[in-house]
């Protein structure tokens, strides 16, 4: 079991939680509104071994109160296709293929996984509705936070104003080289220079709580930038309507924190994996 004075802390809008005897972060906000977490890799799932198995899930399942047919994955595939989960749906046999869910049934939990993409949860305080959503760099420059938010107005009557969001661990700007490719995608998708000025630095952005990764080009190289994926998750949702105010993001980078965290470009193929999930919001009445 990981003490609390070992695990790297998350600023105020998170919170470090024991579940089931591990570690699980949970946002403040959000709490509030829908049971959530998001995992470490002192789970089942963020072991190599046990990564995909049905163990794995089956252990989600159980801390998160459901039966594990009523734990909601997708094959995702870095893009923004919607997966849509209403009240009373029959189960599919197999995973759809989408990198966002959207749902209002009670007894569902949505799982999103990832090893340096961003998590998102999504829950509307007014309509009860929840979403989980995947995000690398391919699924922002598609615009994962923005088709989110249109994906619950459209299917529940969400109201961006309503909702409450949490970004989880994720790699950060600290560690995340990318080259002009992946910026040029974000060019294509009709992204500015004014966002990508925020996004794209051409050295790494280290903190005290998140230190660059060991090994990273000593000095900057050409055509080669440093990707701020909290930023761009930040304005995504703001231009879609969510209230800065209501986004809340962990900033923890998945490569900076060995002990705790999953990461595919700290460890490679063996990297195990992070899930992030939602039950449907508690609504006040």
């Amino acid at each position: 079991m990981a003490k609390p004075d070992t695990l790297p802390q998350p600023n105020g809008s998170f919170r470090w939680v024991q579940v089931g005897g591990r570690p699980a972060l949970v946002c403040r906000a959000l709490e509030e509104l829908a049971p959530h977490l998001f995992t470490t890799r002192h789970w089942p799932l963020g072991a190599s071994r046990t990564g995909d198995r049905t163990e794995a899930w089956d252990d989600l399942a159980q801390q998160m109160r459901i039966e594990p047919d009523r734990l909601v994955r997708v094959r995702q595939v870095h893009r923004a296709d919607v997966a849509v989960r209403r009240k009373d749906d029959r189960i599919p046999p197999d995973p759809p293929q989408a990198d966002i869910i959207i749902s209002n049934d009670p007894v569902a939990a949505l799982v999103v996984q990832a090893a340096d993409c961003v998590p998102l949860l999504i829950a509307d305080r007014r309509t009860g509705s929840v979403a989980a959503a995947h995000a690398g760099w391919r699924g922002l420059a598609a615009g994962v936070p923005r088709v989110t938010v249109e994906a619950l107005e459209r299917e529940f009557g969400s109201r961006p104003a309503d909702l409450a969001v949490a970004a989880g661990p994720s790699i950060g700007a600290c560690c995340y080289e990318v080259s002009a490719d992946v910026r040029r995608h974000f060019e294509a998708a009709g992204f500015h220079g004014a966002d990508l000025a925020r996004w794209f630095h051409t050295r790494p952005q280290p903190t005290a709580t998140n230190p660059s990764l060991p090994g990273l080009p000593p000095t900057p190289r050409a055509e080669h930038w440093y990707f701020d994926c909290w930023a761009a998750v930040r304005d995504g949702l703001a231009a879609a309507g969510v209230p800065r105010d209501q986004i809340f993001v962990a900033e923890l980078c998945t490569a900076s924190h060995p002990g705790a965290l999953c990461s595919y470009r700290r460890d490679g193929a063996p990297a195990g994996r992070m899930a992030a999930t939602i039950r449907k919001v508690k609504v006040k009445t």
